[in-house]
């Protein structure tokens, strides 16, 4: 007896879009995600794509026409509901352009809730372009098959974000000259929680006095070596995915 074909198609593409979706729902993808589905997936008429939206979850769509500019599907199906996101901000402070786009490929992969981008005395950039980098997020949570995007901010300077952080929000501050062993400090905290990483040069005397001094810091260390941006970055996500995250 044959085996029954799994549903839906492990081969099924997967995009996000930005209508809220429901069943008999219709979708027109347009522009490079179009071409994406009609020239390299190579989508025909009754092919599975699924959709999410960020609000309601993830859905299969089947192709009812694809044409050389648009690719146009009906919503079939619910598949998951949208997943429920740990409640951890990740404030990276920007790098080199290739360094932080990879902190926002794998910030996404690990499930971060939300990356707010910081400008420091001693970062090498001091923008973002909002538009690529939400690409880049976008791709990473497709491809990593994440049915929500982490919310992506503007950047902003460092003492704009001390002075208007949330009281009930803590801020666990990366710090190469020491602090709490990460760890322990996670696996002790219960509540909405952030993670505050350094540039290519590190923070100033005065920056890192003013982090320090604010109440909702925790001085952590991530262990005895100097890391660098983007590996500060990864590595405090994924340990505190893996103490008080979702893993």
């Amino acid at each position: 007896m044959p085996a029954t074909p799994a549903w839906p198609p492990k081969s099924a593409p997967r995009l996000f879009v930005a209508e809220t979706l429901a069943v008999g729902a219709t979708v027109r993808i347009e522009g490079n995600p179009a071409h994406y589905l009609a020239r390299v997936m190579r989508v025909g008429t009754g092919d599975i794509v699924i959709l999410c939206d960020d609000v309601t979850g993830e859905w299969a769509a089947r192709v009812v026409d694809a044409g050389k500019r648009d690719v146009l599907l009906e919503v079939a199906e619910m598949l998951r509901p949208r997943e429920a996101v740990p409640d951890l901000w990740l404030c990276p402070a920007l790098l080199k352009k290739d360094r932080f786009d990879l902190i926002l490929e794998k910030a996404t992969e690990l499930g971060a809730g939300r990356i707010q981008p910081l400008v420091t005395r001693r970062c090498v950039a001091d923008k973002l372009n909002l538009e690529r980098a939400c690409a880049i997020t976008t791709e990473a949570a497709e491809q990593c098959a994440r049915t929500a995007l982490p919310q992506l901010a503007e950047p902003v300077k460092l003492d704009a974000l001390l002075a208007d952080w949330p009281e009930s929000r803590a801020l666990f501050f990366a710090d190469e000259n020491g602090g709490e062993p990460a760890a322990a400090a996670f696996r002790a905290h219960q509540g909405p929680a952030a993670i505050l990483t350094g540039p290519e040069g590190g923070f100033d005397e005065a920056e890192r006095a003013a982090i320090r001094a604010h109440p909702a810091t925790r001085a952590i260390t991530l262990g005895p070596r100097i890391l660098r941006g983007e590996t500060a970055a990864i590595a405090a996500l994924s340990l505190w995915m893996g103490i008080a995250g979702d893993w």
